[in-house]
């Protein structure tokens, strides 16, 4: 029988004895395209989700729902309702055991580099043992013949299962994502993005900081189109003005005086 996240934190122990439990090691995993991925996906959660609570937001850190099996790695976890640790000096605060955050995380992302990972098969069945809310599957390089030329699959958990889900707006998170082609880093290629519920990308700081940036100039050119127009302005009413009094120098050197208005 299957628990739910629920029943198993019930039955587990509370504080299970972790000492000998490898939570980091040395092996490198990810591809470039991959870090840099995590990163952006990680850090414009940090710059623009408000949630209205806490969350936490990780890149490659092991997920323990139990120590019976080895950790899950996702290359990218979200838990809301979940606040970081004020430091790392315990192992407990080091790592996602969800015995001590009290829940499960509510999205993980696993990035396709190879066709051997098995996202969809072994990966699939775990994150639903470990209670995740969505499960998404993205495969930039179309690797995986089961999505069938697509490269991004949301499972959504219902009952103890992870379920195909067709929208890319996922209300239990307040999250969406997109697939957006544009520049990160230098990099121009397809990317996956979250957004707002209309579609809207969420920015990194950086982003945020360029389209302050670009504000402010569009106001800066606005001012300064506006002063060349009144400069401008002034200048015609200035040789409008000197026209007249041309013309009226001339009249008076004929004799002819205008009645006073």
């Amino acid at each position: 029988m299957v628990l739910t996240p629920a029943e198993t934190l019930a039955v587990m122990p509370m504080r299970p004895d972790i000492s000998d439990v490898v939570i980091e090691d040395d092996e490198p995993v990810d591809s470039l395209y991959s870090e840099k991925l995590q990163r952006l996906l990680t850090s414009a959660l940090y710059a623009s989700f408000q949630p209205g609570m806490p969350f936490l937001a990780t890149a490659n850190v092991g997920l323990f729902y139990t120590l019976k099996a080895p950790p899950l790695v996702p290359d990218v976890m979200v838990s809301l309702e979940v606040s970081s640790p004020e430091n790392f000096e315990r192992k407990e605060d080091r790592t996602y055991f969800v015995w001590e955050m009290g829940k499960p995380p509510d999205v993980v992302i696993e990035i396709v580099s190879n066709r051997k990972g098995r996202e969809l098969g072994r990966k699939l069945r775990d994150y639903a043992h470990a209670g995740v809310s969505y499960y998404i599957v993205y495969d930039p390089l179309h690797q995986l013949t089961e999505l069938q030329g697509l490269s991004l699959a949301i499972f959504e958990r219902v009952g103890t299962e992870l379920r195909p889900y067709e929208a890319t707006w996922m209300p239990k998170v307040g999250l969406g994502l997109t697939l957006w082609n544009g520049a990160y880093e230098g990099v121009t290629v397809e990317w996956l993005r979250w957004c707002d519920e209309a579609g809207n990308l969420l920015l990194t700081g950086e982003e945020q900081a360029e389209q302050e940036r670009q504000r402010t100039e569009t106001e800066r050119q606005r001012t300064e189109t506006e002063r060349q127009r009144a400069e401008t302005e002034r200048q015609r009413a200035e040789t409008e003005r000197q026209r007249a009094d041309h013309y009226l120098h001339l009249l008076q050197e004929h004799g002819i005086n205008l009645p006073e208005s």
